[in-house]
């Protein structure tokens, strides 16, 4: 028998590694101190990468606040999820035609910048979202919302800004409260309740809601809480802070894993 007459050998299938997921961490602009000066930097809180590596199980990328709307398609293009952080400074009001500021407000205009249309981007793109204080806010805004600037002014509403404690366990504490989540809804279904104590500490918060978006948690006092898109794959946003000791807390871990997982799922199909 030749080599031409024999029997194909039979090849072993063998099992591609799951891809891991990139998750995008939006940054905010600060200066950095350091010993020849201060800069101006790109930082992101080391609390929202462990979230992302610890419990989304994904590789965290941090995405600087610097650029121009053109590159919000191509970083899309590029990642397997987004999470937009909280920060001190404020969304600029000029975006959804709000009053001007008071003075003293902190702002960020270079995150404005690049993370307005990143949304705008990734939410057209289905790309999994989690969006986080300042994010919930962006979010919000990227799509057509708008803003209460002093949530604690609003008549009727509670005090919901952080008080001027060091300790972060303390400080987080003290804002706790409860919110209702809406029943059936994706939140209360990851929850398995339809109310959870959270750690929620802003100025500013959900006035007009965009079109999109659909109430998930609202707070004793009537303010929105959290959000999601009906139809997306995953994209949510809350006021309160799940990346805060997120190991210690059943809710945010399942967050974060179901979080992970959509990630995951994206990642399979960007690689196939």
């Amino acid at each position: 028998m030749s080599i031409l007459d024999a029997p194909p050998v039979a090849r072993k299938r063998t099992q591609r590694p799951a891809p891991l997921a990139v998750i995008g961490i939006q940054c905010c602009r600060r200066d950095v101190v350091t010993e020849g000066g201060t800069h101006p930097g790109h930082t992101a809180v080391k609390k929202y990468v462990d979230a992302v590596s610890g419990g989304a199980g994904a590789m965290p990328l941090l995405i600087p606040a610097e650029g121009a709307a053109e590159w919000a398609d191509a970083i899309v293009s590029r990642i397997d999820g987004l999470l937009l952080p909280g920060s001190p400074s404020n969304v600029e009001p000029r975006h959804y035609d709000g009053c001007p500021s008071r003075l003293g407000t902190i702002h960020d205009s270079a995150r404005d910048t690049i993370v307005l249309p990143l949304l705008r981007a990734a939410v057209r793109a289905d790309l999994p979202i989690i969006a986080i204080c300042r994010g919930i806010q962006e979010l919000n805004v990227a799509l057509g919302g708008s803003l209460h600037q002093l949530v604690h002014e609003v008549p009727g509403r509670l005090d919901h800004r952080a008080p001027d404690i060091d300790s972060l366990d303390e400080r987080y504490a003290h804002c706790a409260h409860t919110v209702e989540l809406r029943v059936g809804g994706m939140l209360a279904q990851i929850a398995g309740t339809n109310r959870l104590s959270v750690n929620s500490l802003h100025s500013q918060g959900i006035d007009r809601l965009a079109p999109a978006l659909t109430i998930e948690a609202v707070a004793p006092d009537g303010q929105i809480e959290a959000v999601t898109i009906p139809g997306k794959s995953f994209i949510v946003g809350v006021q309160w802070h799940p990346e805060f000791r997120f190991d210690r807390n059943p809710f945010s871990q399942k967050l974060f894993a179901a979080f992970g997982a959509a990630c995951r799922a994206r990642a399979e199909a960007r690689v196939a």
